[in-house]
This record gives structure tokens, sequence and C-alpha cells, in this order.
């Protein structure tokens, strides 16, 4: 896809430059993993090794769910050596070599989450048990990936998490054999804090409307956590079903609250219904307490913001990722991916596409699937950080697959980079560039230790690896 199509955006920062500062990735001895801990669940037999991506493809995640799916496509057939290679050619590890994983050509079954716990582990049990799958990926959801990742911990396989934005996930409810890339709550609310507080001023009431799961809840409270922090004084804190679409009885409470921002803790069609009702109502040309009224989307995707056309025009939000970004591996994927199906990717098809390859480069450097060998290899690393002073600054220190310089936390597996905000674009030029990067903020002002309040304290635990069978 050329340049023609659709038109980078310049940023404020860029990404590390691929291998600046990085140690080689440690190479583990898959073979003592074989003769210490004997089998497990869905070892791969013959030439083939199976994986599993569950992802929404109804429900009101589902067009997340279909970009994911493009994306672990693509995945699989980089690391088949097909078309141009992709990230596998930007990665500062380089133990993929386009030959499958451990020579194995790797093949995929898919599942339909439906935006539910309950058919998200029933798809993913019935891909572990019948089709052999010896990793999950994918999911648009926290209640799925929460659901999932117990599971695929029960069950002895490893949990690659695709857009996974709550707390809780590498929180409280943490798991060995699971992995979130995405970043999460916590870091939306620390990155957007001070644009917030320079853009709208310390001095604003906030009326929050929520999805009532435990993504929108750890939001929630990430975002009043932030805010009143800078002074704002929230107003109010209204949960809304995730099956709703027409969210006008939520919105017009909210004129008569004396609250001047509205915080939209919703994503995917969620959002786009509530931002639409929002706007029906003219919020953004009102003015409350002498201010201008505003807005904000704590998480946003190019989707959503595809969803809701002009609406977004001015809004602020953060993301994980934007195809804008101007590094090699973002580079890389953006060609591959707009190559293949004409458009740039999501960030939630970033990270399937990431986490699909971090698992296999895992595989290959651990010399085995044992899940317990990847978990060691993807985690278990020694590297840390550049910038930031904790005992925790440990584990797999990697750059090339988009975001920059990430650290893989050894933890609680929780991802480390630089988080997005951006801007609903005011004047956009085409279809795609309707997300304007407005600052880049560092990992440093989003690191948090693992032991912190909003990701259950000491009590929360990793536990040991499971390699099932």
């Amino acid at each position: 896809m050329s340049k023609s199509n659709f038109t980078r955006r310049g940023l404020l920062r860029t990404g590390a430059v691929a291998g600046a500062g990085l140690a080689m990735p440690t190479i583990f001895n898959g073979a003592s993993w074989a003769a210490s801990h004997g089998g497990y669940t869905n070892a791969p037999q013959g030439g083939t090794v199976t994986l599993g991506f569950n992802v929404p493809q109804t429900g009101p995640y589902a067009d997340e769910g279909a970009d994911e799916l493009l994306a672990q496509q693509l995945a699989v057939e980089h690391l088949n050596g097909m078309g141009d290679g992709g990230c596998l050619n930007t990665f500062t590890s380089k133990a993929l070599k386009g030959n499958g994983i451990l020579g194995k050509k790797v093949q995929f079954v898919t599942g339909d989450t439906q935006t539910k716990s309950d058919a998200a582990r029933a798809s993913a049990k019935s891909m572990i048990e019948k089709d052999g799958a010896i990793m999950i990926n994918g999911g648009s959801s926290s209640g799925v990936a929460v659901a999932v990742q117990g599971l695929c911990q029960e069950a002895g396989v490893i949990f690659m998490a695709g857009l996974t934005h709550a707390n809780d996930t590498t929180g409280k409810d943490r798991k060995a054999n699971g992995f979130r890339h995405f970043f999460n709550a916590y870091m939306s609310g620390a990155a957007l804090a001070p644009v917030l507080a320079k853009e709208m001023g310390t001095d604003r009431r906030a009326y929050h409307l929520t999805a009532d799961y435990n993504w929108g809840w750890t939001q929630e409270e990430s975002i009043v956590a932030s805010t009143e922090a800078l002074g704002w004084e929230t107003v109010n804190t209204v949960k809304t079903p995730l099956a709703s679409t027409d969210f006008s009885s939520y919105i017009a409470p909210v004129l008569n609250s004396g609250a001047d921002v509205l915080v939209l803790n919703h994503y995917g069609g969620n959002m786009v219904n509530s931002l639409s009702n929002a706007i029906q109502f003219d919020l953004l040309n009102k003015q409350v307490n002498g201010k201008d009224f505003k807005i904000v989307v704590p998480l946003y995707s190019e989707l959503m913001a595809a969803g809701a056309g002009a609406n977004i025009k001015g809004v602020l939000g953060s993301m994980n990722y934007n195809w804008q970004l101007d590094n090699p591996g973002s580079k890389a994927f953006v060609k591959s991916f707009g190559e293949k199906y004409g458009k740039p990717p999501s960030n939630s098809a970033q990270t399937c596409y990431a986490q699909v390859l971090l698992y296999a480069d895992a595989c290959e450097r651990a010399g085995s699937f044992n899940p317990c060998a990847v978990e060691e290899a993807l985690t278990g690393g020694d590297s840390s950080m550049p910038g930031i002073s904790s005992d925790a600054n440990k584990g797999f220190l990697f750059d090339g697959l988009g975001n920059g310089q990430t650290l893989y936390r050894r933890d609680d597996h929780q991802c480390f980079k630089d988080v997005l905000v951006v801007r609903g674009a005011e004047n956009p030029t085409n279809a795609y560039d309707t997300l304007e990067i407005v600052e880049v903020t560092p990992v440093e002002k989003v690191w948090y230790e693992p032991n912190n309040p909003m990701f259950g304290g000491d009590e929360a635990k990793l536990g040991s690896c499971n390699p099932g069978a």
C-alpha cells in the first residue's frame, strides 16, 4: 500500500531505535524442561503446530475482533515464510527464521468469544481439547480475557491476551500462563492526566458513564484517581449494561448534574453509540460552570473513531498503538498489513500480531513448546527498562514490533512501553487519519510497582506455570 492511500501524520517523539540499549535475548534449554517436567498439554506431533485465535466475531466488539483476526492470519503467514516477513525483519530478537516455529508449520483454528465470558471459555476449551491448540491468542474484552486466562492456566497452555485494558488482567487476576502486551487503565489515567490539566484546567467537575464489567470498573477507578489528583471533582459514576445500544436516558441526567466534563468509559460499539447520543444532546456546544463542556474517551481505537465519524473531533483519549508511529517496527507492520488488506491496522490488530510473534520467538529461544519453558523465555530474562529504578524492573526487553522499546515484566507478565495520548482530528484528510497523536508519554511516567493497590496489592500472586498433561 502506498502513502497515497493514507497519509502518515507527524508525532512528537518516535520510538527507540531498534536494538538500542537491548541485551541479547537469553536462549533457554527446552530439553531440560522435558526431562524434569515430563509431558505437557498438546505437545505438537508431526510437522505442524496449532494456535487458537479466539476473537469476538459477533457482539459489540466484533469490529475489533475482525481486525485482530486479520493480524493473526498475517502473523502466521510471516512465521511460515510467506509475504515480506513484516516485523520478523525489525524484531530485535533474531530467533525467528520464517520456517514456522521450531521447524513446524504453523496452522490455526478460530473461535467466537461473542464478547461473553462463558462463550469465550467454551470456544477456547474446544480449541484446546478438540483442535490441539497449544496457545490461545485474542479477545477484545477484559471480562473475556480474565475468563480465558483462567481456563488456559487450568489447561496448561499459554494465553497471549489480545485487547484487554482492565487492571485486573495482570493485577488481581494475573496468571503465570497468561501474558499481556496491551496497556491498561492505570496507564491511560497516568498518561491522560497531564494533558487534561493542560487543556482543561484543574478545576473541573466530571460525570462518568461506565461499562458495567471489570474493564469499565477499573477504567473508572483509574481515571477518577488521576483526575481527582489534579483537583477535579467527580460528580457521579453511572454503570451501563454492556448490551446497551441507546444511551440517551443516561446522557440526559448529565445536563442537570452540574458536571462540565463527561467521561465515557465505553469501548467499541458502546462508545460509538454513547458519544453519538452525547453529540445529539449538543453537549460540546454548551457552557457549564463558566467553562466549555468537554468529553473524554479514555480508551480509543481507530475502528471506534471511524464508527463515530465527525463526533470525535477534538475529543481526547489514549491508545496502545497508532499506525502513524514513526519507528522501524511500525513501518514494517503497516506496510505488510496495508498491502494485504488495503487499510492501516488498528491497535487491537497490532497487539495480536505482536503477541503471536512474541510467543513464537519465546518457543524458539526456549527450544520447546513446553509452556513453562516459554514462560521463562518470555519474561525470565534479566534485562531492565532503561531509566526506571525498581527491583521489579526485570524481564524480556525488546524492540521492533511497533511500540518502540518494550519490557515484558517478570513479576506480573505485563508489558511496559510508551503510551499515546490522541485526539479526534479536526481536519482528517482521509478515512484513516481521524486520530492525531497529541503526546507520546514516556514509559517512566506510566510505570507502577506490581503490588500497586489497583492491581491487587500484596495479595495478587502470579502463581506457578502449569504445563498441563
